[in-house]
């Protein structure tokens, strides 16, 4: 089985290289699709590096466009039969990839989320994100009759044909309630597998925000009132 890595990219110069070299390291068939969200700072000389490694594709984007919006162009480009989605971060571990996709190649699963929260050595960096990410899931799993622990992880995990019939509209950070709405909505049970989580501050650029949030549950009721 082949591993897509779906990587959105925007200003990540200082985990840029650091990241790939993870990525490239774990012994398993794979591409990684990166896409370049128009960073303004070194990150597109750090991409340009890489343009010529086989398994290795780069897009740039000529405007800003979000994360949901990179994701979107990533899936494009899937020639794997298991997809995940992947920070440009160090937030996540990639040797984490070969429990997380275990059980989709093994045909026991079409859907893994890893989860921050199942893992109790993990830290949090801020309450407020701990906090938020809980009511988050809470109303995930109230709306569409799931059980998790973690909706807005970074590792989610996906049968490429699954992903592939979702259409997704998604072009910020709420990718991930749009995504978990439908594939619920599709009847599909998301497992969850815990990882490791190495939580990074906005000094060292973390993007997400408080109204993120806000933008989170309304889509997952927006998803579950409407089609």
């Amino acid at each position: 089985m082949k591993l897509s890595v779906l990587m959105p990219i925007y200003n990540e110069e200082n985990t840029l290289a650091q990241i790939i070299k993870k990525i490239i390291e774990v012994p398993i068939e794979k591409e990684i699709i990166m896409v370049d969200d128009c960073s303004t700072d070194n990150t597109k000389n750090i991409l340009r590096k890489y343009e010529n490694i086989k398994n290795i594709k780069i897009i740039y984007l000529s405007k800003n466009r979000g994360k949901g919006y990179a994701i979107r162009i990533a899936i494009k480009h899937i020639s794997g039969d298991i997809a995940i989605i992947q920070d440009a971060d160090l937030e996540y571990e990639p040797n984490d990839y070969l429990k997380l996709i275990e059980p989709i190649s093994n045909k026991q699963e079409k859907v893994i989320y890893g989860s921050r929260f199942l893992n109790k050595k993990n830290k949090h960096s801020y309450s407020r994100f701990y906090l938020g990410g809980l009511l988050v899931t809470f109303v995930t799993n109230i709306l569409f009759g799931q059980h998790l622990t973690d909706e807005p992880t970074c590792y989610k995990v996906f049968d490429v044909q699954v992903l592939k019939s979702i259409a997704l509209k998604c072009t910020r950070f709420e990718f991930c309630p749009e995504i978990t709405a439908k594939i619920s909505k599709k009847g599909i049970k998301i497992k969850e597998i815990p990882i490791n989580y190495y939580p990074r501050s906005i000094e060292e650029g973390k993007k997400i925000k408080w109204h993120d949030g806000l933008e989170a549950i309304w889509t997952l009721i927006k998803y579950r009132l409407f089609n």
